[in-house]
């Protein structure tokens, strides 16, 4: 059985949102799905997550919180984020214009290339 690119469930999700959340949402799942077309997506822990938990978008009160698996990355890499995980770590977006397209990929390239994701 072929899976979708992108799953119901998180589309339902982020059409229940309110404005900027699921402005922001539907960017960010656009900037992953572009890197990785093929990524595997699913609701879990209340969160967009993909990649098995490599990264994760989930929706809060100011914003979004893009998430990002850190284990494996260098001690500089991991400043990128905010946060005080040890496994996963974080960038607010509070608006849609917070979010600088070519920064983000360069992030998750990043990630994808250095991070060891326990979840995955």
């Amino acid at each position: 059985m072929e899976r979708k690119i992108t799953d119901q469930k998180i589309t339902d999700y982020i059409n229940k949102q309110k404005s900027p959340q699921k402005e922001i949402c539907l960017k960010l799942r656009k900037i992953l799905l572009k890197v990785f077309p093929k990524i595997r997506e699913e609701m879990k822990w209340g969160a967009m997550v993909y990649d098995g938990g490599r990264y994760y978008i989930g929706v809060v009160k100011y914003g979004v919180n893009f998430g990002f698996a850190v284990s494996g990355l260098s001690k500089e890499e991991v400043k990128r984020f905010e946060g005080g995980g040890k496994a996963m770590r974080h960038i607010k977006i509070k608006a849609l214009n917070d979010i600088n397209e070519k920064k983000m990929i360069e992030v998750i390239r990043l990630v994808a290339k250095k991070a060891v994701c326990k979840p995955c």
